[in-house]
């Protein structure tokens, strides 16, 4: 018969990087860059977003809180990471793990939404430009953000709380580098209610949003293969492209993750792609768009001529 302890008196133990112990400082000290990096790459993005007029417009809006994610995102997960190299302790206690699983949760979801969101206005702007800031006023952009927010909170509140309730059956060591939700169903007592959850969970707030960005860049796709000129279609293809690569690194490692069937050989291949998508992705997304998009980059230029005529 399987025996099972309640999860308030667990500790709980994560597994990190088969590495040895010398080269741990030396992850640490490689996160450690790839934090503050992604921190102020996104900090730097939101600073230039709000001081030029010129980007005040909904695409713009998105992008903003899209940087504000990526940095609540990495620092949900990297400094405790950077930690547990440094003192050796990898351990979390219930309430510490459950809040780290909460807050990573409620982000993963805004963001799987807000990508959707950023796809719906490239084919607003693509596909139906004269209507372009009709559909995207600030009332609906307000609405469009009080949405996919709340909904990550609502999503991460009832999955955190069922999977807090269900008693952990076969370990208290979690296959991941942080208290995830997939990798805390694998030691989790089998729960019909909560697999129910976990499937709805799955399918709305992971492949509705997907699906919906891959439909509405097939139609914009579809839009600028049907524009005469070369330049034109060039020109088109430009306002999209950053977003199509942040939403093909974002969704090409959580579905990477998300479909691999558990498995001990399998396992240093998935706390990569995790690595992938928690860190190195967030990092990475304000430098797409700031080297793809002549907009921002004329506005960080007068961003720092600015300062350095001041000083």
């Amino acid at each position: 018969m399987t025996t099972h302890v309640e999860n308030y008196t667990y500790d709980f133990f994560v597994l990190t990087f088969p590495t040895h112990a010398r080269n741990k400082s030396w992850l640490a000290i490689i996160f450690v860059l790839i934090y503050l990096t992604g921190v102020m790459s996104n900090a730097l993005t939101i600073l230039v977003i709000y001081n030029d007029h010129h980007l005040h417009t909904p695409m713009y809006l998105f992008l903003c809180n899209l940087s504000i994610i990526d940095i609540c995102y990495t620092s949900v997960t990297v400094p405790k990471l950077v930690h547990m190299f440094l003192s050796g302790d990898y351990k979390f206690s219930f309430t510490q793990c459950f809040v780290q699983m909460y807050f990573f949760g409620h982000l993963a979801t805004t963001e799987d939404l807000l990508l959707f969101i950023m796809a719906y206005d490239r084919y607003v702007a693509i596909c139906n430009p004269l209507h372009y800031y009709s559909v995207l006023n600030k009332k609906n952009c307000t609405m469009f953000m009080t949405l996919y927010w709340g909904l990550g909170f609502l999503n991460s509140t009832i999955t955190t709380l069922a999977l807090s309730k269900i008693p952990m059956c076969y370990s208290n060591t979690v296959s991941q580098f942080f208290c995830e939700f997939k990798a805390f169903e694998k030691i989790s007592c089998p729960n019909a209610g909560f697999q129910l959850i976990s499937y709805l969970e799955a399918v709305i707030f992971g492949l509705g949003p997907f699906l919906g960005s891959l439909i509405s860049y097939i139609k914009v796709i579809i839009v600028i293969l049907h524009i005469k000129s070369n330049d034109g279609r060039r020109k088109a293809f430009s306002t999209c492209s950053s977003h199509l690569v942040v939403l093909s690194m974002c969704y090409g490692t959580w579905i990477s993750v998300y479909i691999m069937p558990p498995s001990e050989h399998t396992r240093d291949f998935e706390i990569t792609l995790s690595v992938l998508y928690t860190t190195v992705t967030p990092m990475l997304n304000p430098l797409i768009y700031s080297v793809r998009n002549k907009d921002v980059k004329k506005a960080v230029l007068k961003l720092v001529w600015l300062k350095v005529t001041e000083e």
